[in-house]
Order: C-alpha cells, then sequence, then structure tokens
C-alpha cells in the first residue's frame, strides 16, 4: 500500500495492524519532506479536536452534577498544581479572568472548591480543591482513562506506551515554543 503523506484519512494500522511499519523518526520515505510530515500532523491533530469535540458533544456541555465542562479545566488545574489565585488560573487556561471568576463561584457553590486567604498575602485568597472537589476529579480522571483504555484496547502495550512518549514530546515543544513566544511578546512590549 502507497501512502501520501499527506492524506489525513488513512490509518497507520489499516494493513499491518500496527504502527512498526511507519517511518521513524529523523526518517523519511523516499520524497516525504519535513512540509509533507508537518502537514500530516496538522491534519491529524484536526481530526483529533474534531473527535474530541463530538465525544464533548455526546456528553454535552454539562456533567452530570449541572458543571459546565470548562469548571473540570479549573478543578483539574487546582488539583494537579495546587492552590493558585484567580489570575494565575487564567493565565494557565489562557482564559479570561471573567470566565475563570464565573467557573470558580460554581465550583464554590457545589462545594468542590474554597476560597481560602494567600499564604504569601493575606489581603489576597487563592483557591483550593476541597476533598469532595479532589473526589469527583478522580472520579472524572477514571472515567476517562477507562473510555481511553477501551479505545486502544487492542493496541499493543509498547504502542500504547509509543503514543504516550511521544503525545508528552509534542506537548512539551508546543508549551515550550508558546512560552518562547508569549516571552517575546512580552518583552517587545
Amino acid at each position: 500500500m502507497v501512502v501520501d503523506a499527506r492524506d489525513s484519512r488513512v490509518s497507520p494500522r489499516a494493513e499491518s495492524g500496527s504502527l512498526r511499519n511507519h517511518v521513524g523518526p529523523g526518517e523519511h520515505s523516499a520524497g516525504v519532506t519535513e512540509q509533507d510530515v508537518a502537514d500530516r500532523l496538522g491534519g491529524q491533530l484536526i481530526r483529533l479536536m474534531r473527535a474530541i469535540g463530538r465525544t464533548k458533544s455526546h456528553i454535552a456541555k454539562y456533567g452530570p452534577d449541572g458543571l459546565e465542562r470548562l469548571a473540570y479545566s479549573v478543578l483539574f488545574c487546582l488539583v494537579h498544581d495546587g492552590p493558585q489565585r484567580t489570575g494565575k488560573l487564567a493565565d494557565t487556561l489562557h482564559i479570561e479572568t471573567s470566565t475563570i471568576s464565573r467557573q470558580t463561584r460554581s465550583l464554590v457553590a457545589h462545594g468542590l472548591v474554597e476560597r481560602r486567604a494567600d499564604p504569601v498575602d493575606g489581603r489576597a485568597c487563592v483557591l483550593a480543591p476541597t476533598a469532595e472537589g479532589v473526589r469527583v476529579f478522580e472520579e472524572n480522571r477514571r472515567n476517562r482513562n477507562r473510555w481511553l483504555a477501551e479505545v486502544m484496547a487492542e493496541w499493543p502495550a509498547d504502542e500504547r506506551a509509543r503514543l504516550t512518549d511521544l503525545l508528552e514530546l509534542l506537548v512539551s515543544g508546543i508549551e515550550e515554543s508558546t512560552a518562547e513566544k508569549s516571552t517575546a511578546t512580552a518583552e517587545s512590549n
């Protein structure tokens, strides 16, 4: 089977049932350029975002507890990174502070997040997950992980691990690039 590197519809598992037959890092099939690889990756990322969007629309905008899905992103940051101020959350999630404030009001009303005095500046407050917030976060994480395990159930373990490693590498590269551009923009202003 000849695969056009720009065809984002072709599954790498199509004939072989394995990712192993694909060209490795730093290698290219005859005539395939870095731009071709970047174009194919871009197409796959768009497909991934669309698939995630469809999954989210099946779940609906609101979770079973009435929280908007965005509130779970706020809760994730607080559980994962610890208590923090609203401004830091807005920067982390790349969302307006007013949106974070609305989400945190909902999380506080549901008893998942609490406001505490900032240990550095007692006049300010930080947001922190409650025990119930951690429980809800863990339940959602287990559900997500169960779903991902089902999606990849037929994949060999080494391919699941490889995908995870490559995604970590990609996300780290994107984060570094974004941070460098943000720093350069801030310095030019």
